[in-house]
């Protein structure tokens, strides 16, 4: 008979590494190792020896970069949904499209269940659970660091040491880190403490603001509906054009936000997180939208954008919701064409003009000299009425008193 498979969501670090006898152990299977690339920078390919060698049945590498970038980021981008209006959602985007791809290779496979090594404190379980949950509910999900009796760190490199599972000594930096396309994240150590501020050496992608050049650098960004589209007028495809304003972004310390967040499982922590390209992206189209957008449509826009926010941190991305909150941001970006430009220096990005086909900014309606389109007179009565119902209370609240 034969036996049943578990897909794994691998990474090769020592949690996934020991996850795979674990669960031949006690759910006597085969195990589906797939690693996913959302442009965390790592070499994969020496994953199919090591993940064979820890006792996978094979290992199926995911590049799933681009997909990520058009499914995902740019969607989010589009509505401007930033969590507790400073993280860009670079975790929180990236895990719905791993975990599709593990329901899509547990298809491929036969698989009747799906293992993660996210912990029963963080977010990210949610994140992959309900994504599964949502595209084939019949599978069983395995969390090992909710059920199994490992507790800590050297408990896991004695149980891989006892299985002959490879722990290579390093001097590893004390953070725990998610890196992708999008951003880095760093959280733990002394940064768990809110009293104290980031090491000086704590940034692997942007440059130490206070350490960037001293000359600005000028930077162009093209859009159309609120996609971008090219660098200082050269097209690039999605992955590339990320790749390039990281480059841009990072060499003058761009991007970096250290911010106390609220866990969807209830709790409050810190994360310092490097996301050039994003940040100079959202400040870009934020620009654009500013001459493209109504009053009420951008003002309402803002709103939603929180909700937005708050489905994509809480791993519903599959949600009705959500989906439906796509409908109404594709629609309002549809004239969110043109060019936005940024000046970048010492950690900022500042506006450096703007223009559009679309633009509703009208300099016959907003010069402060004589024009011909408006009519100050017209705003006495304007007032009036807008004002009436305070009017109207302040009559009320002067006849009581008589």
């Amino acid at each position: 008979m034969a036996k049943e498979k578990v897909v794994l969501a691998y990474s090769g670090g020592l949690d996934t590494s020991i996850i795979i006898p674990w669960l031949k152990e006690h759910y006597d299977c085969e195990v589906i190792a797939v690693a996913a690339d959302v442009g965390q920078g790592e070499e994969l390919e020496p994953l199919h020896e090591k993940a064979i060698k820890t006792g996978a049945e094979k290992l199926y590498i995911a590049d799933l970069k681009e997909e990520f970038v058009t499914d995902f980021i740019w969607p989010t981008l589009k509505a401007g949904a930033m969590y507790e209006n400073t993280y860009l959602l670079g975790t929180s985007m990236a895990r719905p499209p791993i975990a599709k791809a593990l329901v899509d290779i547990a298809h491929k496979e036969g698989a009747t269940m799906i293992a993660h090594g996210a912990t029963g404190k963080g977010n990210d379980q949610v994140r992959f659970e309900l994504t599964i949950k949502a595209l084939d509910p019949s599978i069983k999900i395995i969390a090992p660091w909710r059920i199994w009796d490992i507790k800590s760190r050297e408990e896991e490199i004695e149980y891989a040491k006892a299985r002959g599972i490879d722990v290579p000594v390093t001097k590893e930096r004390p953070y725990s880190m998610d890196r992708n396309l999008w951003h880095l994240s760093h959280e733990g150590a002394d940064l768990e403490d809110p009293a104290n501020k980031p090491p000086e050496d704590l940034y692997l992608i942007c440059k130490n603001p206070k350490d960037a050049p001293d000359e600005a650098e000028e930077v162009s960004i093209s859009f159309e509906q609120g996609i971008p589209t090219a660098v200082n007028g050269e097209k690039l495809g999605p992955v590339a054009l990320i790749e390039k304003l990281n480059e841009i972004g990072a060499r003058h310390g761009v991007g970096i936000d250290d911010m106390i967040e609220n866990r969807l499982v209830g709790m409050k922590s810190r994360g310092v997180y490097e996301n050039p390209a994003g940040t100079i992206l959202y400040t870009a189209l934020k620009q654009l939208e500013m001459i493209c957008l109504d009053r009420d449509t951008l003002h309402y826009k803002h709103q939603v954008a929180i909700r937005y926010s708050e489905l994509v941190y809480n791993g519903q991305w599959y949600a009705p919701l959500r989906e439906g909150l796509d409908a109404f941001f594709n629609s309002i970006q549809q004239n969110t064409t043109g060019e936005s430009k940024l000046t970048l220096y010492k950690g900022r990005a500042y506006n450096a003009g703007v223009t559009s086909p679309y633009s509703l900014y009208n300099p016959e309606f907003a010069t402060f000299g004589e024009d011909a389109v408006y009519n100050q007179k017209d705003a006495e009565g304007f007032i009036n009425l807008f004002g009436l119902p305070m009017t109207v209370a302040a009559l009320m609240k002067k006849n009581l008193k008589k």
